[in-house]
């Protein structure tokens, strides 16, 4: 019989037991968090909150030291936002350029070259090409197999581009109509023949969009080759209607009556988004094309390679081999050297077209030249202090802000600004960057500089001293691989993530772009859509 201090000592000894196995023994199970790459908008903003002003004279000048090539405007001249003012010569860094986009050429032929797999074994290959001439006809068979099925995924990958057109085709229709409804419901909401004009072509607009959502999706559900041949058609001749309607929408904004009503910043949208309609026209007819002349080089190559099916059972064999070099792995780490040595080329052109850039005077604002301070031909400094001209905007008002200097350094004049008056709190404002101050101001022991916002079309009611919210995006990048601020490494200025492959986690070092003030980071290189990492 078990009596009751047994039972004690067994309960102890279980007690004991499950500690020591999850002490010791018991494997400590490992947690993570997996993220997937994908593709997605980064956007950088800066929020500060600013002051209504009256508007003041700007300076102008250029951010480098030059001759001066070449002053397109006059003193008392009336200019719009983006007109270019002046330039300097340039002819210098365009040659850095050159330099600079060889070396990146170079540089992408290297990478090119060891990814390929060259190496010593290329002599015996050419060998091994002259010694297998005389395979048997079922290699050469074969090789002519292996031809058709190329050329039918070249088919296949034409369609594929094909939807990808069709799909950005039918955005840009979506945003062109969105555009257009806007500016109808803002403007054109009266009974008169010019509102009952925009309204017609903006429904014209809306029905190209919904033509083409339904020859898109029958496409996309089908994936038979007739039925995007016929998307395509159908997209070509909706395009053209859709250009149609904004140039007619366009030109009715210019209507005496419209003229001063609808906005120079509407106006430029329809201009915008009809480019981007023609753009999409074009790409349309070029994938067209595409299509066309894949199918009849498949034919070409396949009656080729029919005729000189005898000749062609060495060459399989050689193919071959070279295939199986090419697909020789290099070595991970000269893969990273000149990845590297890729990246730098790519940066130091970056670096000169953006200089070449900044050889351009644009004006900020519209307004008018007061004073021009230099001639062409002189030599003008990189500072304000020495600026080429006055400028006094059109606008009466503007906004002044003062940004933290680690803020500052990621803005550029032209940067879009969101603006929300506290005084108008459901009224939301567009605006642009106009000027930086370069000299800084200390505001309780931190530096600052003054930043000026210009803002077109205030609503009435608007004074100096009222305050304003401002979201100002100092970078963008859209539809480009995207990954979370968490899932990357920085270390000794390599930049590194764990990727899963084959259920192994392995270290890769990538190349980053834009970081988005959502922690959402751009990448550049070094990864692909898809693909799985260790989110830290």
């Amino acid at each position: 019989m078990i009596t009751k201090k047994v039972i004690i000592i067994l309960i102890v000894v279980i007690v004991v037991s499950l500690f020591v196995y999850q002490k010791y023994f018991k494997k400590e199970e490992i947690d993570f968090e997996l993220v997937r790459v994908t593709r997605g908008n980064v956007v950088r903003e800066v929020s500060e909150t600013g002051q209504v002003k009256k508007s003041e004279e700007l300076n102008l000048g250029f951010k480098l030291s030059g001759v001066i090539e070449q002053i397109y405007i006059e003193v008392g001249e009336q200019v719009k936002e983006g007109d270019i003012l002046a330039k300097l010569e340039n002819s210098q860094l365009k040659i850095q350029l050159q330099e600079a986009e060889a070396n990146l050429e170079l540089n992408q032929a290297q990478l090119d070259k060891l990814l390929a797999g060259a190496s010593p074994q290329d002599i015996q290959i050419a060998q091994t090409s002259v010694d297998n001439a005389q395979l048997s006809f079922q290699s050469a068979k074969q090789s002519l197999e292996d031809i058709k099925s190329q050329g039918q995924d070249n088919v296949e990958s034409a369609y594929e581009d094909a939807l990808n057109i069709l799909d950005d085709s039918y955005l840009k229709i979506a945003n062109a109509f969105n555009t257009a409804d806007l500016i109808q419901r803002t403007y054109f909401t009266k009974s008169d023949q010019q509102s009952v004009t925009v309204k017609e072509n903006k429904e014209r607009i809306g029905n190209a969009k919904d033509q083409t959502k339904a020859y898109l999706d029958a496409a996309k559900a089908n994936q038979l080759h007739p039925d995007i041949d016929e998307a395509l058609l159908n997209m070509k001749s909706n395009l053209n209607t859709v250009s149609d309607a904004l140039k007619i929408i366009r030109n009715t904004c210019e209507d005496p009556y419209y003229k001063n009503t609808v906005s120079s910043t509407n106006k430029s949208s329809l201009d915008t988004h009809r480019g981007y309609i023609n753009t999409a026209l074009t790409n349309v007819a070029n994938t067209q094309q595409t299509i066309s002349s894949t199918k009849i080089t498949n034919t070409i190559n396949g009656n080729t390679y029919q005729a000189s099916f005898d000749t062609a059972k060495g060459q399989l064999r050689a193919a071959e081999d070279n295939l199986v070099k090419i697909m020789a792995p290099p070595r991970q780490e000269d893969i990273d050297l000149y990845q590297a040595q890729l990246n730098q080329a790519k940066a130091k052109v970056r670096l000169l077209e953006k200089k070449i850039e900044d050889t351009v005077l644009k004006s900020p604002v519209g307004g008018q030249i007061v004073r021009v301070n230099k001639s062409e031909g002189e030599i003008v400094q990189s500072a304000l202090s020495d600026a080429l001209l006055t400028l006094l905007p059109t606008s009466p008002f503007k906004i002044e802000v003062d940004i933290y200097e680690e803020d500052v350094v990621k803005m550029e004049v032209g940067n879009e600004v969101d603006i929300s008056l506290v005084a108008f709190p459901n009224t939301t404002l567009e605006g642009k960057v106009a000027f930086i101050d370069p000299a800084e101001k200390m505001i309780d022991g931190v530096v600052y500089y003054e930043v000026i916002i210009s803002f077109n079309n205030p609503p009435l009611g608007v004074k100096p001293g009222m305050t304003v919210d401002l979201i100002i995006t100092t970078g963008l990048r859209e539809n480009v691989l995207v990954i979370p601020g968490e899932a990357i490494k920085e270390k000794d200025g390599r930049v590194t993530v764990q990727v899963l492959k084959d259920e192994i986690f392995k270290e890769r070092e990538i190349e980053i772009g834009l970081r988005g003030s959502d922690y959402m980071i751009e990448v550049s290189s070094g990864l692909t859509e898809g693909e799985e990492l260790i989110l830290r």
